[in-house]
């Protein structure tokens, strides 16, 4: 930990942050230079049996493995597709504004963008290829096409997964602590159908009483699950206009509980999502739950390694939470736009997706995929054969609708994380910190 009396903030969340005034200013000076979607050189007259490469860029892990995109090779021979994976999304993130900001070279000709950036890139969405397609209407839920349609109906991404949230859970832990640890009986102790976060924090503490040792992961991300639930957390859902984070009485209690779980009661394993001690904390027991969006049981999975034990509860605190889920944009710069809108299609399709869903767990945001047998009765082996198809399928159901996310969401929400993470990570004094969120947080406002 530092040493400072004002730490440093994440240098990942900073970065990110940081670059997003001048990525508003350079992003709109050249919005209006790109050339019209599909017109760019090289798609005017493309012969179909053109020899070409396709870029496709993501980042952690959509469930795209070398046998799912050899299929497309063997459907289109003319097409090679070179699939280029970022570890983590702030990487990509930091890769794509960069290059857009730039004119768009360098760029794939398939970019990945998660949902809470894509409020920041729907101001410019000359920079996109407009991927409407009538033929594709009905599927997708259909919050997850609002999501990425702008005002006048160009829509900029096809939906990949969405992440309904449960509660992923060390059974083994519970069971040495002589507390519920059966799936069932893991997701009534928490609250059932009427769980809310009192009453996770609640069994926490038991947890924590028993042990001696943290109940969840992260304060930070345990407070995005939280955080989600609200509808325009940061911006006036009618106007788009940012809210005075001073007065912002919603995130403030949110905050004050997640510290006061994490500091007072000291159900935080106080780790950083996705740094290194974190990563390290799945196989020296650090913790015994986490929200558990369904793309994340790769991670843990991909983390825990042979280590046994881990399962999926049935339930999440507050009703039904949803926790990330990307989409697959077209930049218009790119060289072969009609031919990577096809492919942008194909990976998008109810079947490939359900494959996905197989390999990495991420959970289709396609009606078919959803309804699917093959979702239905999957089972996750790493997480003692849990039903996950059948437990996100329940989560999923729980969803009501896409909360509020606009221009400046990101930028204001990173300065919240950095607050919780100067107390979770650096013992910082709680109201210190989010006095240092609020001003910073006026800084970042477009």
């Amino acid at each position: 930990m530092l040493s400072s009396t004002r730490p440093r903030r994440s240098r990942r969340v900073a970065a990110a942050t940081a670059g997003i005034a001048s990525l508003a200013l350079v992003l709109g000076a050249c919005s209006g230079d790109t050339d019209e979607p599909g017109t760019a050189d090289g798609d005017d007259g493309e012969s179909s049996d053109e020899e070409i490469t396709l870029t496709v860029a993501t980042f952690n892990n959509f469930g795209y493995s070398d046998e799912l995109l050899a299929q497309y090779t063997e459907e289109h021979p003319n097409v090679t597709v070179k699939h280029v994976t970022a570890a983590e999304s702030g990487d990509a993130r930091t890769n794509l504004t960069t290059k857009l900001a730039a004119g768009g070279e360098g760029l794939a000709d398939i970019e990945a963008i998660e949902v809470d950036w894509l409020p920041e890139l729907m101001q410019y969405p000359d920079l996109f290829t407009d991927l409407t397609n009538a033929e594709l209407d009905g599927r997708w839920v259909d919050w997850k096409v609002q999501q990425a349609t702008t005002p006048d109906g160009k829509l900029i991404g096809y939906g990949t997964d969405i992440g309904p949230e449960a509660i992923c859970y060390r059974s083994d832990l519970l069971e040495a602590a002589g507390l519920p640890s059966e799936r069932e009986e893991v997701a009534e102790w928490i609250g059932g159908e009427n769980a809310t976060w009192d009453t996770y924090f609640e069994a926490g503490q038991e947890y924590v009483d028993e042990t001696g040792n943290a109940w969840f992961d992260s304060a930070q991300a345990t407070f995005q699950g939280m955080v989600n639930q609200l509808d325009g957390a940061y911006e006036d859902p009618a106007t788009g206009e940012p809210k005075d984070l001073a007065s912002n009485t919603e995130v403030k209690d949110l905050y004050d509980q997640v510290i006061a779980a994490s500091a007072d009661e000291n159900l935080s394993a106080g780790l950083e999502q996705w740094g290194d001690d974190w990563t390290a904390g799945f196989q020296n027991d650090a913790f015994a739950t986490m929200l558990c969006p369904a793309w994340m049981t790769g991670p843990i999975e991909q983390n825990a390694g042979n280590v046994e034990g881990w399962d999926i509860a049935d339930v999440f605190p507050g009703g039904g939470g949803n926790w990330g889920g990307s989409f697959l944009t077209v930049p218009a710069s790119g060289a072969h736009t009609e031919a990577a809108t096809e492919l942008a299609a194909w990976l998008t399709s109810p079947d490939v997706q359900t494959q996905a869903f197989e390999e990495a767990g991420t959970f289709p945001s396609q009606i078919e995929a959803q309804e699917s047998d093959a979702v239905q009765t999957f089972t996750n082996e790493f997480m003692n054969e849990a039903p996950a198809g059948a437990i996100f399928s329940t989560r999923a159901q729980a969803i009501d609708g896409a909360p509020f996310k606009g221009k400046n969401y990101f930028a204001i929400h990173a300065e919240v994380q950095n607050a919780i993470n100067r107390v979770d990570l650096n013992d910082e004094e709680p109201e210190a910190s989010w006095e240092t969120a609020v001003t910073d947080a006026q800084n970042v406002i477009q």
